[in-house]
């Protein structure tokens, strides 16, 4: 059985550039850096990045990473990642503040505040353009 995310890995072109901007930008700890990768921590989990030389490709579709962040937090590290130079994607249209970014080698990211529970309670209250609903649970 599942028991959640052991870890996550981006591949990058830069590992000191994307180090920095982990370390730096995001917040991560740092864990650990050598010539073709790095493995930090965000919250308590594994997030690593390995250099591969020739990116391949660039996803233009939604697939991205979220990051919990507290309330209190987010506003001042929302402007940290915009003041950084980092794209932002998408503007935010759903329940709990969110701020959609691209890091330096454009892995869409979003910082969030909110959970699958809050976000299931707004969807109760109002589906927008979601079609075909159906809740397994009942919260």
């Amino acid at each position: 059985m599942i028991q959640g995310i052991n870890h996550i890995t981006l591949s990058v072109t830069d590992i000191r550039r994307s180090f920095d901007f982990y370390r730096n930008i995001i917040g991560l700890k740092p864990l650990c850096r050598w010539h073709q990768g790095a493995y930090f921590l965000a919250g308590e989990t594994w997030f690593c990045l390995n250099q591969e030389i020739e990116k391949k490709h660039i996803r233009e579709d939604y697939t991205h990473f979220a990051f919990d962040v507290k309330e209190e937090d987010f506003n001042n590290l929302s402007q940290k990642i915009i003041d950084s130079g980092a794209h932002i994607f998408k503007s935010n249209k759903s329940e709990g503040a969110s701020l959609y970014f691209c890091d330096p080698d454009g892995h869409k990211l979003e910082l969030h505040i909110g959970s699958w529970q809050t976000r299931l309670a707004s969807k109760r209250d109002s589906v927008g353009s979601w079609e075909q609903v159906e809740f397994f649970i009942d919260e």
